[in-house]
């Protein structure tokens, strides 16, 4: 188990989006939870992004996993990066445990990457707050305060920025913690083969939020009010829309975006919803999917229940006995209701808080079918 070093409300009130910040041994002790041949393993899978980065004389290229070829990462000047690493790999995945300080419905994935000397990405900008977290090797940062800044493309699947005044100079060792605010220009200078973690957490922007609330409007096609204007009267300026006009479609649109009932779906939804692909064991339809009895059985045997790595599962305050799990709403009984948090909460449940689950089997079916589609699953390790 991971834990940080750091006060983490003082880290809130004084840092959190507003500042970079160096934490000394911010996750002392740090042991690399994979080694650079697991992560180019990884690179091997088609389900994971990937990608080989090298630069060589000014010249930056940018490659697209999967990869079965490796040779390029003996040089010097070469970064192997892999994304959504938290959603195939269980150790990679216990990282993010120790940043449960930050609500679950703003984070987003671990990246990886392994960059030989020389190695690195660029100068870069982003939109979320990233911690970086030094394992193996050394690398120096620099980091320039929050500014608005031109992006180009040096190459394809590669975005860069332009050059920025720095504020920050540091070289980071192993359990150091790097955390970047958004709008914060960057660039990391690999000094020997090394090991960085990322820990992203995203924010939608207003864009972002409309346009996915009106796709989900157009999918659940709920009733809507039309613009209606009996007894109007006869118009002389036949290219006019008057103001009173405007002012009553507005209200309509503002109306239904304003829906307590669809807003609240759609959030859970939407921010529940992960950009990777997930590692998941689906039972439904299967001679292995779960039945009551079995359910019965594995609670009893004191069997803990543990979320699959990457599955976000989110609940919101004004929807109370629904929780949202990887863009799917399912409902959960009254009576169920501290349970089905609590596995929102904790990336594991005990024996004893499953025990003190009532066991009418209507109570079941919820969890049930989280079980076999394969979010949730017994785990026999202690």
């Amino acid at each position: 188990m991971y834990e940080v070093s750091f006060d983490a409300d003082e880290f809130m009130t004084n840092y959190w989006q507003q500042h970079a910040l160096v934490l000394k041994q911010g996750m002392g002790n740090f042991v690399d939870p994979l080694s650079p041949q697991e992560l180019a393993d990884l690179a091997m899978k088609s389900e994971i992004q990937s990608c080989l980065v090298t630069c060589h004389e000014q010249q930056w290229q940018a490659q697209l996993g999967p990869f079965k070829d490796f040779a390029v990462l003996n040089e010097s000047h070469s970064t192997l990066l892999l994304r959504g690493v938290d959603h195939w790999h269980l150790r990679v995945n216990s990282l993010a445990e120790a940043f449960k300080f930050i609500p679950n419905w703003r984070f987003s994935e671990i990246a990886i990457s392994y960059s030989t000397v020389e190695g690195g990405l660029g100068p870069q900008i982003e939109s979320s707050c990233v911690f970086v977290i030094q394992g193996k090797g050394r690398r120096r940062w620099r980091v320039g305060a929050k500014q608005i800044i031109n992006e180009f493309n040096p190459c394809e699947h590669l975005r860069h920025c332009e050059p920025f005044e720095a504020v920050m100079d540091v070289v980071l060792e192993p359990g150091d913690v790097l955390y970047i605010p958004p709008g914060c220009p960057h660039q990391a200078y690999t000094l020997e083969a090394a090991m960085n973690y990322s820990i992203n957490f995203s924010a939608p922007n207003a864009l972002e939020l409309i346009g996915g609330f009106a796709n989900y409007l157009q999918d659940k096609q709920p009733p809507s009010s039309r613009f209606t204007d009996p007894k109007r009267h006869t118009t002389q300026e036949y290219g006019r829309i008057a103001e009173h006009e405007t002012q009553a479609l507005n209200k309509m649109m503002v109306k239904l975006l304003s829906s307590p009932e669809f807003n609240a779906q759609f959030l859970g939804e939407y921010l529940s919803k992960t950009a990777f692909s997930l590692n998941l064991s689906e039972f439904v339809g299967s001679q292995q999917q779960l039945q009551q009895a079995d359910l019965q059985e594995l609670i009893e045997q004191g069997v803990a229940l543990r979320r699959s790595a990457g599955v976000k599962a989110l609940y919101l305050d004004v929807l109370p006995y629904q929780i949202f799990v990887d863009g799917q709403r399912y409902a959960v009984p009254n009576c169920s209701w501290a349970l089905a948090k609590s596995m929102c909460n904790h990336h594991a449940i005990d024996a004893h808080s499953l025990r003190a689950f009532k066991q009418d089997s209507h109570q079941y079916d919820w969890l049930l079918d989280l079980l076999n589609r394969g979010y949730w699953y017994f785990d026999s390790v202690k």
